[in-house]
């Protein structure tokens, strides 16, 4: 299953550091390369919830299989895309296929880890798929940067080889399905799919629509409001896409909230660092991808420790340091950003990375064994939801953030340089959609004032790039800050004893642990019929 899902995790991070590539061959905007890389995390957040639920209904084993297929199928047509008009519109539309795969992938093989695992060592089976799919994250940078020396187009490509080797695997497994004789909530899944991905188009339009544009905020409300519909329906469905009863475990609320404002940050530094890198440092994608190994790092060792934390002493602590590192890495990493040298920032790099490292095993791993009273895939639905959904937003606010900031401080650099204010706005705007390409090869030529005065003003532009970036990052370190104040409202304690507690209350044995051949009790997953309350040891 760890193979599986590899694909999901490094396809999150492995296209940003190709973008530059992309668009100087297939003429890309700057907004359409961030649709490249959002479309697959908004279809990731959009269909999550249903990937679940699909593996409850239909077994996880089909599942996988079906989202492997789909995953794998996608990528070859990505890695496939033709040049010219449509260019554009068929990465996007295939990235977000890709992300439906994924969706379907991910909730199934969860699924299957925590079925043959009994409760004794589901916990410790749990911290390592969560800490090593999430290390997956950071690979595809690197991954990406070695490929794109031969061409971008391996970075979808790569995907074939794991997939038949995870299918291979899936057979030798001999995987047991278990399913559910419920119906499937068709009108919660497209409500949920509509509200995320009306609110996402509104955060992501807001650089070229404007703020103060209807537009904006008609898709920013509108998709809020959906969400609010689906949360109204869901509550008086009998079988529901997404069992809401789980919010009732105050626990299982925080670690949702402090994954959201995490992957806020997690995802999108991939992409903004390695652009930034490739920009203001006039990296190569190999060097880019190194760059991001001192993040990678930082996240693979803190991972390992944060895990034995929360076997020891429950997720609070290793979330609390981990928010804690996050908000003072990014921070001091964001002040280092103008000072373009690589070598000055890999120990701020290294402790943001140390951050999110102590944070996102221990909370999603404490997410799923507090919510026994769902089903596993239910609550794998929601959690990877809230996680996707924030780095679609994280991707699509910091992006135009990032715009704005970039177009404000070329402008000013170029009047200085005696050019007028609509020149610059018209230069500058040019400038901010072209940032995903290389600075160094993107020289202007010919012999006019305006050609002359760009030259002389490329080494002031790379620095008012890498300027602009410092609000993005110091952005990501206020969204680990807020994640620290949610992290105080966590009860505490470790959420084996409470599972525990359930065993016993259902009479399962807590030492024999499920039937491997059948996975857990459907009725002890369940809980009653309006989910579990508050844990009994939350305190």
């Amino acid at each position: 299953m760890l193979f599986a899902v590899a694909m999901t995790f490094i396809d999150q991070t492995i296209v940003s550091i190709a973008a530059p590539d992309i668009v100087r061959e297939l003429g890309l905007s700057a907004s359409g390369m961030q649709w490249v890389v959002n479309a697959y995390l908004l279809s990731l957040a959009a269909f999550f919830a249903l990937g679940g639920r699909l593996a409850d209904l239909f077994g996880p084993r089909r599942v996988v299989v079906v989202g492997t297929l789909v995953f794998v199928v996608s990528s070859v047509l990505c890695g496939c895309v033709p040049k010219g008009d449509l260019a554009q519109t068929w990465l996007i539309v295939f990235r977000a296929t890709q992300g439906l795969g994924a969706a379907l992938l991910f909730p199934a093989a969860l699924a299957v880890v925590v079925a043959v695992f009994p409760v004794e060592r589901r916990g410790r089976a749990l911290a390592l798929f969560f800490g090593l799919s999430g290390a997956l994250t950071a690979v595809g940078p690197l991954l990406g940067g070695w490929l794109t020396a031969w061409t971008w187009r391996a970075i979808f490509w790569v995907n074939v080889p794991v997939a038949v080797v995870a299918l291979v695997l899936t057979a030798m497994a001999r995987i047991p399905d278990r399913r559910r004789e419920e119906s499937l909530d068709g009108v919660g899944a497209v409500l949920i799919a509509v509200g995320m991905g009306l609110s996402v188009l509104g955060f992501q339009q807001a650089g070229s629509w404007g703020w103060g544009s209807a537009a904006t905020w008609g898709c920013i409300v509108g998709g809020l409001v959906v969400l609010i519909l689906f949360w109204r329906y869901e509550r008086d469905r009998r079988h529901p896409l997404v069992n809401l009863a789980v919010f009732r475990d105050k626990a299982f609320t925080v670690d949702s909230l402090v994954l959201f404002f995490a992957m806020l940050a997690f995802v999108p530094v991939f992409f903004f660092a390695s652009v930034y890198a490739q920009v203001s440092l006039s990296a190569s994608p190999n060097q880019a991808a190194l760059y991001l190994l001192y993040f990678f790092v930082g996240f693979a060792i803190a991972s390992q420790w944060g895990g034995r934390m929360l076997d020891k002493k429950g997720a609070r602590p290793p979330m609390k340091i981990g928010t804690i590192l996050g908000a003072v890495g990014f921070y001091l990493w964001a002040g280092k950003l103008t000072d373009l040298s690589m070598h000055d920032q890999w120990p701020y790099v290294a402790l943001a990375g140390a951050g999110i490292g102590f944070i996102l095993a221990p909370a999603s791993t404490d997410a799923v064994n507090r919510s026994i009273g769902a089903s596993y895939g239910e609550v794998t639905g929601i959690t990877q939801t809230v996680r996707n959904y924030a780095a679609s937003v994280g991707l699509a606010v910091f992006g135009t953030v990032l715009t704005h900031r970039m177009t404000d401080n070329v402008v000013s650099t170029l009047t200085s340089h005696g050019m007028t204010s609509a020149q610059a706005h018209g230069i500058a705007d040019d400038i901010a959609q072209a940032v995903t390409g290389n600075a160094d090869t993107r020289q202007p030529t010919g012999s006019g004032a305006t050609a002359s005065t760009m030259r002389d003003v490329m080494s002031s532009v790379r620095t008012d790039f890498a300027e602009a970036n410092q609000y993005v990052f110091y952005g990501m370190a206020i969204a680990l800050a807020v994640a620290f104040l949610v992290t105080l409202r966590h009860p505490g304690g470790r959420a084996g004893s409470t599972e525990t507690d359930q065993d016993a209350a259902t009479g399962q044995d807590a030492e024999a642990g499920p039937d491997p051949a059948t996975g857990p009790d459907p009725a002890a997953e369940r809980g009653t019929a309006t989910g579990r309350g508050e844990p009994p040891s939350a305190g």
